[in-house]
């Protein structure tokens, strides 16, 4: 869970105390508790609704660190420290560090104390996969890495005049209460033929409606947006004339997703040639332990929004998590802009910004790489170039 993997088998949680048995009596005490598995001074193993299993374990205050670090994982990652530092006579443990010549253990209250006394900069969970991340602490050289504290604002929100459920104002407000200073409302265009979207002149409405709401008020910026889909054939569901009258167009495939490699890839690449496309949401169209993802060449889709100066979303959905890490790893390294969209159909699933960054920071991006890192004119003059 702290690495924002997209599943997780059970959960681990760590504590520090100074009363212990009080802790753990409330735990096992909880609502949502449906069994208790074990349960003892320091520990206890429980199951929660669907099955999943929690354990708490409980250790002393200058513990804490230690045990943190080594049941954050990976596994790979712990792997590859213990073996590192074992050739330098140090026996790392869920206890602390241990010089094997005098047995002389040191327990550590942070990670951050423990990353240091081996001489490496502090390793962020997200990235703990045991590839390159020890030797660049090792050089004092890992990347400052995107944080929820970057985000300016969220560029793929529903409101009710689609599928969602509150008003733009409603959406605004609590986006605002966010801290954020701009909101891009991108209802579905009625081409999907459900979802209650926007024609052509109920998206004029709208325009209308946001200048409205803008007018009167202050401290956030409202977006005048779409979601459109693309077609079959790759067109969009809208007319070129008002699409430019939008500040942000994002475009996405909600059908035609068993056709193959070619088309759909073909699809994808029409729509980022597209003058009035701005980003491409949800690229591979997966749900997870839902549906598949579809069958594209993300290799080609990556070069081509490079080159035409497109961004692509990580869809912070926790079903969807699309663009996944690995494709966020690859996506930034072939220089391709990338935005944080939640989708949100309510105010509450603003939240879910937090899962998008989880994947971002999986894929090693920094607030450079966000476009909704940017200030407003920044978002602005980037749609409209």
């Amino acid at each position: 869970m702290r690495r924002f993997h997209e599943t997780v088998g059970d959960i681990d949680l760590m504590g520090t105390a100074d009363n212990p048995g009080a802790i753990i009596n409330a735990f096992v005490s909880l609502p949502q508790i449906r069994e208790v598995l074990a349960k003892g001074p320091t520990k206890a193993s429980v199951i929660l609704p669907g099955g999943l299993q929690a354990d708490l374990r409980i250790v002393e205050h200058d513990s804490f660190g230690s045990l943190l670090q080594y049941f954050t994982g990976g596994k790979q990652h712990n792997i590859i420290l213990r073996t590192r530092f074992q050739k330098q006579g140090l026996k790392l443990s869920e206890y602390g560090i241990t010089d094997m010549a005098t047995d002389k253990l040191e327990k550590f209250a942070t990670e951050e104390d423990f990353y240091q006394r081996l001489g490496l900069q502090y390793i962020p969970p997200e990235i703990r996969e045991g590839t390159t991340e020890i030797e660049l602490a090792a050089q004092d050289a890992l990347p400052k890495l995107v944080e929820l504290s970057d985000i300016k604002g969220d560029i793929h929100v529903h409101s009710d005049w689609s599928d969602g459920h509150e008003s733009i104002e409603d959406m605004a407000s609590a986006a605002k209460a966010r801290g954020y200073k701009y909101i891009a409302i991108t209802d579905h265009s009625a081409g999907r033929g459900i979802a209650h979207g926007l024609n052509e002149e109920r998206r004029k409405e709208q325009i209308e409606e946001i200048k409205r709401i803008n007018k009167q008020m202050r401290g956030i910026r409202i977006l005048a947006g779409i979601e459109v889909d693309i077609r079959a054939d790759g067109s969009i569901d809208l007319s070129p004339e008002l699409l430019s009258e939008l500040d942000i167009v994002v475009a996405s495939i909600h059908s035609g997703m068993n056709q193959n490699e070619e088309q759909i890839t073909g699809r994808v690449l029409k729509a980022i040639e597209n003058p009035n496309v701005d980003v491409i949401a949800h690229l591979t169209c997966r749900l997870i332990g839902e549906r598949e993802p579809v069958a594209i060449d993300t290799e080609a889709i990556f070069k081509a929004a490079a080159k035409c100066n497109k961004a692509l979303e990580i869809n912070a959905m926790p079903e969807r998590l699309d663009l996944k890490d690995i494709h966020v790893y690859r996506a930034r390294e072939l220089g391709v802009r990338l935005v944080i969209g939640t989708d949100a159909h309510s105010s509450a699933q603003l939240d879910f910004m937090r899962y998008g960054i989880g994947v971002a920071r999986r894929g090693w991006c920094q607030s450079e790489h966000i476009v909704n890192t940017w200030p407003i004119e920044e978002i602005l003059a980037f749609c409209k170039r």
